[in-house]
């Protein structure tokens, strides 16, 4: 257990003065500069060398002391500001391949070649760009204001989060003992449901565990028009998906959030021919973490008991296999932390602008910070990204917006940017001011 360096902070509406408004309205030319180059210039996980790079050097010349290359193309800046606590930020690095179609004058046109030689798009089609850019505003505003907070200010830029990587990677390396164990740990992710200019926040869980899984569904092929003298892998794996779905309906607590998606079948070459496998790709997810093993454990057994019921042999049982290297695990939000953090957002924002978020199952491997030997708290909260012209319109009409991931999604970047690096410059600062 660890004692809560927050016991006891007051936050007051009247501690917000204009300082930060003020401050970041005059570096956000240079913000929205830096925005449109990350936006154009978008690289792939595990490919992130020039991103990398450009954050290297903001930080350094901001001040801080930076270790690049660090999980891959990860960036750690420290920046040591007298006695007290270490608050950690945290922004993600990586794009996405998806061709963009916002229609943007600065919609980027980066392409790439994948593994199977095709070419496609990049895009910052998750708001990773937006993350960054409210990164480095945050560590420009907290040096400006410095003489306002005492403690170590440690800004971490995280490769390969879309494929639950980058946080294993830089953890696995020594994030939390190579520097100063951080105290608090920040993030922020923006939304596509919430309007520019206000944050959502949840205690407790605010995004789910993410595990991707593979079954290969074993039969004994052969002509269609004999059915009888096979076993029919296609039928099996019919049998298969109808009764994973009673996983989440009848083995695991109706208390228990949790999905079981079937997101991939492939089976057979032709009309007439019975195949001797079919593939299935699942995503779980949950929140729990023993609902997630209860979910993987019921996996293995309904698909061996349905092969056996068909008559399958032993030598043909189905294979399931969980991909380990890219589970991520739930994010479980601090809730002092989190009070502590919402407190410090509503006085710098105003509380009409500051939302209850509900827990989703959307995975981020951020909550991996949380899950170290050391215990860290941590605390994401949700950045509206949405112009608030179009929310308002998607209000009245029931029409939905283009979502995260989506190739049309375009968050209204200047009003995202300024809220995003006062309120994530204010938690800091309240934190390192806490008592």
């Amino acid at each position: 257990m660890i004692s809560s360096p927050l016991a006891g902070i007051e936050v007051h509406a009247s501690q917000s003065d204009a300082k930060f408004v003020q401050s970041v309205n005059k570096a956000l030319p240079d913000l929205e500069r830096l925005y449109l180059h990350l936006h154009q210039h978008p690289e792939l996980s595990y490919q992130e060398k020039a991103t990398g790079q450009r954050m290297a050097k903001e930080l350094s010349a901001l001040g801080f002391e930076v270790t690049d290359n660090y999980g891959g193309y990860g960036v750690v800046g420290i920046f040591k500001n007298g006695d007290g606590p270490t608050v950690m930020i945290r922004a993600d690095i990586d794009g996405l391949p998806i061709i963009e179609q916002t229609g943007k004058p600065y919609a980027s046109t980066v392409t790439t070649t994948d593994a199977d030689n095709k070419t496609v798009g990049i895009m910052h089609g998750c708001g990773h760009d937006i993350h960054m850019t409210s990164l480095i505003g945050t560590a420009e505003q907290l040096l400006k204001h410095k003489s306002d907070w005492q403690g170590t200010l440690m800004m971490v830029a995280q490769p390969a989060e879309e494929v639950g990587g980058g946080a294993k990677a830089m953890l696995a390396q020594g994030l939390f003992t190579e520097f100063p164990t951080p105290d608090h740990v920040l993030g922020l992710h923006v939304s596509a449901s919430v309007p520019a200019g206000k944050v959502a926040i949840a205690p407790g869980y605010a995004l789910a565990n993410v595990d991707s899984v593979d079954i290969t569904v074993k039969g004994k092929g052969g002509h269609g028009a004999y059915p009888h003298m096979t076993i029919d892998p296609v039928v099996l794996a019919a049998r298969t998906v109808m009764a994973l779905q009673t996983i989440p309906s009848r083995e695991i607590s109706p208390l228990e959030p949790n999905v079981i998606t079937v997101g991939s079948i492939h089976g057979g070459s032709k009309h007439n021919i019975i195949s001797n496998e079919v593939k299935l790709q699942l995503t779980l997810r949950s929140y729990n973490p023993q609902v997630r093993e209860q979910q993987i454990a019921a996996i293995k057994r309904m698909t061996k008991g349905i092969a056996i019921s068909a008559g399958v042999p032993e030598s043909l049982m189905p294979v399931v296999y969980v991909h380990e290297d890219e589970t991520i695990p739930s994010t479980y939000n601090d809730p002092e932390l989190a009070m502590s953090v919402q407190a410090s957002i509503e006085a710098e924002i105003g509380k009409a602008n500051v939302l209850k978020a509900e827990p989703v199952m959307a995975g981020e491997d951020f909550g991996l910070y949380g899950l170290t030997a050391q215990k860290r708290p941590i605390t994401i909260f949700w950045l509206g990204a949405v112009e608030p012209e179009l929310y308002e319109a998607s209000m009245a009409s029931g029409e939905s917006l283009p979502s995260l991931h989506s190739s049309k999604f375009s968050p209204d970047y200047p009003l995202t940017i300024s809220t995003g690096v006062r309120v994530m410059s204010r938690s800091a600062m309240d934190l390192f001011n806490a008592k």
